[in-house]
C-alpha cells in the first residue's frame, strides 16, 4: 500500500498537534492538583528524583534501566500509597497524575511492527478525505445518496437498453469496485456525455477506497498535465522528484477526471501515454472519466493510448439526458 507524501505530512502534523495538546492538558491538570494539594507535589518531586538517580546509575553502567524502575516502584510504595490516599480524599482517580498514552498499542509513537499504527492510519485516512474534499463533494456524494430517478426507463433502439438499466449496471460495478478494491482490481474508463453521473460515481469510489486505507489522488486532466509540464520545464537546480508528479504516478488509485477538456498538445499526448503505461507497469489502478469514446480518444491522443485503454481498462458507457440540466429545469 502506497502512502501519499503530501497527505502523510498533513496527518503527521495533526497527529503531533493532538499529542502536544493532550500533554498540555495533562500538565495543566497536574498543576491544578498541585495547587490544591501541595503535599502531592512534594511526593511527586521525591518519586521523580529517586527515579532519575537510579536510571542514571543504570545507564552509566550500561545496564537495562527497567529493573531499576521496578526497584523504585517497590521501594517507594509508602509514597505511592500516600499519593493515592490524597488523590482519593480530594475526589481524584488514583492515576490522575499519570500521563497515559492515548494509544496503548504504539505508546503514541504512531508506528508499530515496522509500519503505521492504526492510530496514525486513522489520521492519514482523515487527512486524505480532507484532501479529496477540496475537489469532490464527499459530504453528499456517496453510494447511499445516489438516485436513479433522473434516468429514463425508455429503451434506446440503438443500444437495446434504457439509461436507467445501464446506470444500475454501472452503479453496481462501481460500488463493488470500491468495496473490493485491491491489487487485482480493474482499471475503469467512464465514458459518456456530460452530466450523466461519471464524476459522482468517481467521488463515491474515492470516498470508500480512501476510507479503507488506500492512497487516492483525484484531479482533472488539465491540472495533471499542467503539473507534468511544469515539472518537465522547471529551470531551477532542484533535482529531487516533483511531488505532484510522484503522487499521480505512485498512488494506489488515481482518478483522472474530464479527459479531453484540456488543450491537447504533443506534450499532453506523450504525458498521457507515459502516465497510463507507467501505472499499468507498476500495477497501480486508474479510473479515467471522459466525454470521449475510445475511438475519439485514439484520434485525439494516439492509437497506443486507445490500445492500452481497450486492452487494460473496463469500459463503462454512459448515455441519457444531462442530469444537471434536468435539475435546473
Amino acid at each position: 500500500m502506497a502512502y501519499d507524501g503530501k497527505v502523510m505530512r498533513a496527518a503527521l502534523e495533526q497527529f503531533q498537534a493532538d499529542k502536544q495538546r493532550r500533554s498540555s492538558q495533562f500538565l495543566e491538570r497536574q498543576r491544578r492538583i498541585f495547587r490544591q494539594v501541595p503535599e502531592l507535589q512534594e511526593i511527586d518531586r521525591e518519586l521523580r528524583g529517586t527515579m532519575s538517580q537510579i536510571i542514571a546509575s543504570a545507564l552509566q553502567r550500561g545496564t537495562d534501566p527497567l529493573p531499576a524502575i521496578r526497584v523504585i516502584r517497590d521501594s517507594n510504595l509508602d509514597l505511592q500509597r500516600r499519593r493515592a490516599e490524597l488523590l482519593a480524599k480530594h475526589g481524584y482517580p488514583v492515576d490522575a497524575l499519570e500521563e497515559k498514552a492515548y494509544c496503548e498499542l504504539c505508546n503514541d509513537s504512531g508506528y508499530r511492527g515496522g509500519g503505521l499504527c492504526i492510530c496514525l492510519q486513522e489520521y492519514y485516512n482523515r487527512a486524505q478525505i480532507a484532501e479529496l474534499s477540496q475537489m469532490l463533494d464527499l459530504g453528499t456524494q456517496s453510494f447511499d445518496t445516489f438516485s436513479f430517478a433522473w434516468y429514463s426507463e425508455r429503451v434506446s433502439p440503438e443500444l437495446g437498453i434504457s439509461p436507467r438499466k445501464l446506470m444500475e449496471n454501472n452503479f453496481d460495478i462501481c460500488r463493488d469496485y470500491a468495496y473490493e478494491f485491491g491489487p487485482r482490481s480493474d482499471n475503469l474508463l467512464l465514458s459518456g456525455d456530460p452530466g450523466l453521473g461519471k464524476t459522482f460515481l468517481s467521488a463515491c469510489i474515492a470516498r470508500v477506497v480512501s476510507e479503507n486505507g488506500f492512497s487516492v489522488v483525484y484531479d482533472t486532466a488539465s491540472t495533471i498535465f499542467s503539473r507534468f509540464e511544469a515539472a518537465k520545464f522547471r529551470r531551477d537546480d532542484d533535482t529531487a522528484p516533483d511531488e505532484d508528479v510522484a503522487r499521480y504516478e505512485n498512488c494506489d488509485l488515481l482518478i483522472l477526471d474530464d479527459l479531453g477538456t484540456e488543450m491537447t498538445t504533443t506534450f499532453v499526448q506523450s504525458a498521457l501515454y507515459q502516465l497510463i503505461n507507467g501505472r499499468l507497469m507498476a500495477g497501480k489502478k486508474t479510473i479515467i472519466s471522459t466525454n470521449l469514446n475510445p475511438e475519439e480518444i485514439g484520434r485525439r491522443y494516439s492509437p497506443q493510448v486507445r490500445s492500452r485503454l481497450e486492452g487494460e481498462y473496463r469500459i463503462l458507457p454512459f448515455f441519457g439526458e444531462d442530469i444537471r440540466k434536468l435539475k435546473r429545469g
